[in-house]
């Protein structure tokens, strides 16, 4: 296998790896959680050093998994006494342990190939070059084994508890009703994208684990409100960023991480500005569309209520409609028209009057509002 196929295949496992428990994290509003978990699993992997002193023994993937865990807990914790939002307990726990393990490798392990630039940005061009070697054979890379082994974790967690992790997400209450444990739950998979960002970031940095474990899932949201739609769509989404973002690096020769995450952005920002339901232009014409809906509804009543009255050509006259509602012409012009075109309204001597239909169309609108 080449090293540019070798990359793109660990690419494409970790961003479908990630993107599975994204998804949840999405929905459960904790994106931000990611984000800070990323950073301080960096304390539990010195620590774990520390105690091993072994960059290669699996103890770091566990001391990291276990920080990861400690930042979900501190951070709920902080955030239940009501003394401080979750973004604000998130802003406290992030930098305090992120910071304690940059101190420890300042201090204790200067010489050893333990820094932040490795842990944040990654290099995945550099993954081919370590080799997983058995009986003397050259099997390929050893983060190609090691991410695929996180992604069948991923799938047979979600594939097991699937039915039980939906109705946590949705609702706790209910879950907890129904016998399931939310907080067995919730850390269950807290430690499932701890060990998923720690197992991933040695081949591809902190950055674009984020990128990846956010980025499809909240593309996917925009597209579809079915969770198992939205979990396939998550991990498509993952594999089109990854093979866009290898190729966009291999053209302008740049960062193949920095590719990726760039294309994750790109790819959400079209699909946020063209989604069908919940796209940018999907939602300004709806807006538009109920703008005039209630224009409509509203110059009916007011006409309802003005017809065959001592001020009536005050009241219902082109300009004294504009004037009333506060609609600029062309807004009040379009309102009128469309109702013109429905023959609700018709126009004479300057006034602007309701025909039966209208009255009839009125009334069915006032009933429906205020129906019981």
């Amino acid at each position: 296998m080449s090293p540019q196929l070798e990359i793109l295949l660990i690419a494409i496992t970790v961003a479908v790896a990630c993107s599975l428990p994204g998804a949840f994290l999405v929905l459960r509003k904790m994106s931000m959680m990611s984000d800070s978990i990323t950073h301080t699993i960096l304390l539990g992997i010195v620590l774990a050093f520390f105690l091993t002193h072994d960059l290669s023994s699996p103890f770091l993937i566990a001391g990291a998994a276990l920080i990861g865990l400690a930042t979900v807990w501190l951070t709920e914790t902080l955030n239940r006494t009501k003394l401080l939002s979750e973004d604000a307990a998130i802003g406290i726990v992030f930098p305090l342990l992120f910071s304690i393990a940059i101190i420890l490798i300042a201090k204790y392990a200067g010489s050893v190939h333990l820094d932040t630039d490795s842990v944040l940005l990654g290099e995945l061009a550099f993954a081919p070059f370590n080799r997983l070697i058995i009986f003397g054979y050259d099997i390929g890379a050893k983060a190609i084994y090691s991410t695929m082994a996180l992604l069948l974790i991923n799938l047979v967690f979600l594939i097991i508890f699937f039915k039980e992790l939906k109705v946590v997400t949705f609702d706790p209450i209910l879950a907890a009703v129904l016998g399931f444990s939310p907080t067995l739950l919730h850390y269950s998979l807290m430690f499932l994208v701890s060990m998923t960002t720690v197992g991933a970031f040695e081949a591809v940095g902190s950055v674009l684990v984020v990128a990846f474990m956010i980025g499809p899932p909240v593309t996917a949201y925009l597209l579809t409100d079915d969770l198992k739609h939205m979990l396939l769509l998550s991990a498509l989404i993952g594999m089109v960023n990854a093979i866009l973002g290898y190729y966009l690096a291999v053209v302008f020769d740049v960062s193949i991480s920095g590719s990726m995450s760039v294309m994750t952005g790109l790819v959400f920002f079209l699909v946020f500005i063209i989604a069908p339901h919940r796209g940018l232009i999907s939602s300004l014409r709806r807006r538009s569309r109920q703008k005039l809906e209630f224009g409509k509804k509203t110059l009916l009543f007011h006409l309802y209520n003005h017809t065959v009255t001592e001020n009536e050509k005050q009241d219902t006259s082109p300009h004294a409609l504009t004037a009333h509602f506060h609609w600029d012409k062309a807004l009040a012009d379009k309102i009128i028209g469309i109702l013109l075109k429905e023959e609700n309204i018709f126009i004479e001597d300057e006034v602007v009057k309701i025909t039966e239909k209208g009255q009839k169309q009125s009334k069915m609108d006032y009933e429906s509002l205020f129906a019981e």
